[in-house]
């Protein structure tokens, strides 16, 4: 059905469907191509967290959480702290959010891990007696969730949505995980639809607050598990009623193909990774020049100018020019030029290249000054964050053209498994120097075989001191 209003059909609210999926599913449902995408990506989320304690807000926020205290259930990643499950839950999807280096389902545009895996792992603590493959059936599911209601909606983005639908799949996977029956279930999820917030606003603006919105999302989801296992209430009509997630965040919505291929089709394996710690939007900008300097041999000093053709979304939300003044390390990660210029200078583009030294260095700010967002107006689907187009003209007068149809990271562009642990070996060494070498290669070794770990706290032990 399409649809701009409530639901009007005899059935039922398509929460109803994917919540019976959760409940009914077993790890040997899964295909092997899910469980091989959630292994992966377990091991990514856990390595950008590691990186995620270098970035600005970390230490204020988990000083916050340590001063409020309370219930010492569940453990900060990397750095120990035992915090109640909301306050751990919130801390560690803050973690995995802040470099903008975290998987990404592109077509939903949700980070589903961000906000699914600390909300499990959280939980999973919490409870005890939760194996690996208890958290790898819970976290495949929960990303299932966040996504088919991502690639539901017909409208352009509007709201935060790994905030919003990540804590839709958080609360699946963590009701999974505590062997929630359906109608449990289904209050938790009105529970955290009460809950939910996200906005792009600071994602506008540049301000740390914007990667801190999956943790809040987060915080809400083991609260809403909470409250629902002590047998509070929430609204049954979450995604269709009449004040339900479509009609208020979304707008026009087509859930048939989720009626049809929930339990067929797994979302996990349409996730990407991201190459770059900058949104996802920029990363066509950096892919393709990095080809056409490789391809053609020109330096930056050759550049006279660079454009690049991106759809409406892009353009909309990372499209935006380099400003005057020292941008924040948040406004620059969601800046084509920025990027681009970047990885034009850099030859790679990196969590330090949002630090102070670089987003002061002129030599980037003038060649940002350089390169022009524009939209591609022969694009009408506001959802799409491809085909994008570079062209650079150099001051000698050669122009050089690219068009990308799909961007590095994407399931049908992939990053190989090299590629994919020298990204975790890099967020480790940058900043996990305090923990054993040993146990980065171990922690691979058990992300690997986790439907074998006898639990959740085996893998945690290798990620603090």
């Amino acid at each position: 059905m399409t649809s701009s209003c409530p639901r009007t059909s005899g059935r039922n609210d398509a929460i109803d469907a994917l919540v019976r999926n959760v409940v009914n599913t077993r790890y040997e449902d899964l295909s092997q191509g899910a469980v091989d995408a959630t292994k992966t990506f377990i091991l990514d989320a856990f390595g950008v967290a590691i990186a995620g304690t270098l970035a600005p807000g970390v230490l204020e926020t988990l000083g916050l959480l340590s001063d409020w205290g309370g219930k010492a259930e569940s453990t900060v990643l990397v750095s120990g702290e035992r915090l109640p499950a909301p306050s751990s839950a919130m801390m560690n999807s803050f973690l995995m959010h802040n470099q903008e280096f975290d998987p990404v389902h592109d077509l939903a545009v949700v980070h589903a891990f961000t906000t699914v895996l600390p909300v499990a792992l959280a939980v999973a603590e919490a409870q005890g007696g939760v194996t690996g493959r208890d958290l790898l059936t819970a976290v495949a599911l929960g990303v299932d969730v966040a996504c088919w209601i991502g690639i539901s909606s017909r409208s352009p983005i509007a709201h935060f949505r790994p905030g919003t639908l990540g804590a839709f799949g958080a609360v699946a996977a963590a009701g999974k995980i505590s062997g929630m029956d359906h109608a449990t279930l289904t209050h938790a999820m009105g529970i955290v639809y009460s809950q939910i917030s996200g906005t792009l606003q600071p994602h506008t603006e540049g301000v740390q607050v914007n990667s801190m919105q999956t943790g809040f999302n987060a915080r809400g989801a083991v609260t809403a598990i909470s409250l629902a296992d002590r047998g509070v209430q929430g609204p049954a009509e979450v995604l269709e009623g009449r004040y339900g997630y479509f009609p208020l965040f979304e707008g026009e919505y087509d859930v048939v193909d989720v009626l049809a291929n929930v339990g067929r089709v797994w979302q996990v394996e349409q996730i990407g990774h991201k190459p770059f710690p900058c949104g996802r939007l920029t990363h066509g900008a950096a892919e393709a020049a990095l080809i056409l300097k490789e391809r053609h041999g020109f330096k930056a000093e050759d550049i006279d100018e660079i454009e690049v053709l991106v759809p409406p979304l892009p353009y909309r939300l990372v499209g935006r020019p380099l400003e005057e003044g020292i941008p924040s390390p948040q406004y620059a990660k969601l800046c084509i030029p920025y990027v681009a210029a970047v990885a034009l200078l850099q030859g790679t583009v990196f969590i330090t290249d949002f630090w102070e030294e670089r987003l002061k260095d002129p030599a980037v700010r003038e060649l940002a000054g350089r390169i022009t967002a524009m939209e591609d107006l022969t694009i009408t689907d506001q959802n799409v964050m491809v085909p994008q187009t570079m062209r650079i003209r150099l001051k000698d007068g050669a122009e050089h053209e690219l068009t990308l149809d799909q961007i590095l990271g994407h399931p049908d562009k992939p990053l190989i498994r090299d590629q994919h642990l020298a990204k975790f070996h890099a967020c480790w060494a940058a900043g996990a120097s305090h923990l054993p070498e040993s146990n980065r290669d171990r922690l691979a070794d058990l992300v690997d075989e986790l439907e074998n770990a006898p639990s959740v706290e085996e893998i945690i032990r290798l990620l603090v001191p």
